[in-house]
């Protein structure tokens, strides 16, 4: 009898625990879901909507052949983005979704001193940066695994953060934010480089172009504020944001 009723108790004990876990993991979700909202879904989009925008699908690693494109400096400028970066030789640059590495390995030699985290969520993407690091010798690149919702980057030691076309696929952009605001260091800075969503002659996909009225209303709600805007890119935004005082 008695060992029957101590069975009972340890089953319901562990009942309640699971429980109060699954309470604590329902109260998280609602507390994220409260951010966004849900709707059905556009072509290439999630139907998952954050300040009235759609929130765009990744692009899966199966296209990054496309990152590498011969006439991706042609029809970007990327050279020119990259020599609009300064940093100091002993900067810490931060390339989230960095993707292949195409700005990754570019912005290295900007910082011999210092150091470029490679940012990926993507097993296929971390691959492919170890592999160019290796090919390439590099010593001032570190390959990070991320996830949706953190860059998974130390406190207080970014100085630069970059994002290129990235922002507008972010599954969960208002924790992502959080985050990298807390690796910036004090005077540390935000990257945006998006397609412009205010020119209809960009040929890209509706929902991977961005105004930077929209992004503007995002980041300011996230504690940052636009600090510089370059109109220098034929078809890409270049807006530098530092957190807002």
């Amino acid at each position: 009898m008695k060992k029957t009723i101590f069975n009972t108790l340890v089953a319901l004990l562990i009942y309640c625990g699971q429980c109060i876990i699954c309470q604590e993991s329902i109260a998280q979700k609602n507390n994220s879901d409260s951010l966004y909202s849900y709707r059905a879904a556009s072509p290439g989009g999630t139907g998952k909507f954050y300040l009235g925008r759609e929130i765009a699908h990744v692009m899966g690693a199966s296209n990054a052949e496309w990152l590498d494109r011969v006439s991706r400096p042609q029809e970007e400028n990327t050279q020119l983005a990259i020599d609009k970066i300064e940093m100091p030789p002993t900067g810490v640059i931060a390339d989230i979704g960095a993707g292949t590495g195409y700005y990754t390995f570019k912005l290295a030699p900007k910082v011999p001193k210092g150091k470029v985290y490679a940012v990926e969520i993507q097993d296929e993407m971390i691959a492919a940066l170890s592999e160019r690091k290796k090919k390439l010798n590099n010593t001032n690149v570190e390959v990070v695994k991320g996830s949706i919702t953190s860059p998974n980057l130390p406190d207080n030691s970014i100085d630069l953060a970059i994002m290129v076309d990235v922002y507008h696929e972010l599954e969960y952009p208002v924790e992502m934010l959080a985050s990298i605001k807390k690796s910036l260091k004090k005077d540390g800075q935000l990257l945006l480089i998006e397609y412009k969503g205010e020119d209809p002659a960009v040929a890209i996909r509706p929902l991977h172009k961005t105004t930077v009225a929209q992004l503007n209303k995002e980041l300011g709600a996230n504690g940052f504020k636009l600090s510089y805007e370059g109109k220098f890119l034929p078809i890409q935004h270049f807006l530098l944001y530092k957190i807002a005082d």
